[in-house]
């Protein structure tokens, strides 16, 4: 069974798309609760959003599987990226909303946890890996660009409103100094949306695990309000909005490349 997709591209750039994918098996789909069948927690539409990215040579990672399967941004231990704060773990028994995911009595036990691992988080992770080696045999440095949306206001998670385009790297800690600095001088130079580096969103466990500035990989994690390119209720793109985004990110992934 195939769970995710990898398009291979020459330039040092792998944009990681985890929570693209929105299916779910029937059986699993049917010990979920009717809202929680549509996987509204989904990044909707985020692989449209960065389809631009194959003109700059970009290799893609994108799995066909909801998050509520299985979070492929969070660790295979499911240790907490944000302790003392809500929100959601390796496989999800709660919604962004607060909402349980699955009728009561249908949650996933750690032997369920455990097979997922196997089925689908692994093979991503493996993917990932592998193609982080071949670019980095290729080029002296590869960014590694977490592509990431949410709804833009989340009670449940953070509060108030989020900004447009949140941009995290651990706290420095993912992505070397130059890069990173690249980087927010093309936020800055932009008008069009707030932002904001190192707030709510660091960078989930991808970005953290992966990035490793000293041995050539600088990792970041793009989360953008999905008001700004889509309708949060209905899911559907809006493509008028969405093209203003992609020169947005496009600027932001041009000045992170640099010359290579």
């Amino acid at each position: 069974m195939d769970v995710c997709t990898l398009h291979r591209g020459s330039a040092p750039l792998l944009i990681s798309l985890p929570h693209d994918g929105s299916e779910i098996p029937g059986p699993l789909a049917a010990r979920m609760t009717p809202r929680a069948r549509r996987a509204p927690d989904t990044d909707w539409n985020i692989s449209r959003l960065y389809a631009f990215a194959h003109d700059l040579g970009a290799s893609m990672l994108a799995p066909r599987f909801s998050r509520y399967v299985i979070d492929l941004n969070r660790s295979s231990d499911d240790v907490s990226l944000y302790p003392g704060q809500n929100t959601t773990g390796l496989c999800p028994v709660v919604q962004f909303s607060g909402e349980p995911v699955y009728v009561p009595g249908q949650e996933p036990d750690a032997e369920e946890i455990a097979a997922r691992v196997e089925t689908y988080w692994r093979p991503y992770h493996d993917a990932l890996n592998d193609e982080l080696a071949r670019l980095r045999t290729a080029h002296d440095r590869v960014l590694l660009w977490e592509g990431h949306s949410i709804r833009g206001e989340c009670p449940f998670l953070f509060e108030g409103r989020l900004p447009d385009l949140n941009l995290g790297t651990a706290s420095g800690a993912s992505c070397g100094h130059e890069r990173q600095s690249r980087i927010e001088a093309a936020l800055q130079a932009q008008n069009d949306y707030g932002w904001v580096v190192n707030g709510r969103f660091k960078g989930g466990y991808i970005t953290r695990h992966y990035g490793d500035p000293a041995n050539g990989i600088d990792a970041v994690q793009l989360e953008i309000s999905q008001r700004i390119y889509m309708d949060e209720d209905s899911f559907e793109y809006d493509a008028a909005r969405a093209a203003s985004v992609q020169r947005a990110i496009r600027a932001l992934i041009v000045a992170g490349l640099g010359c290579y």
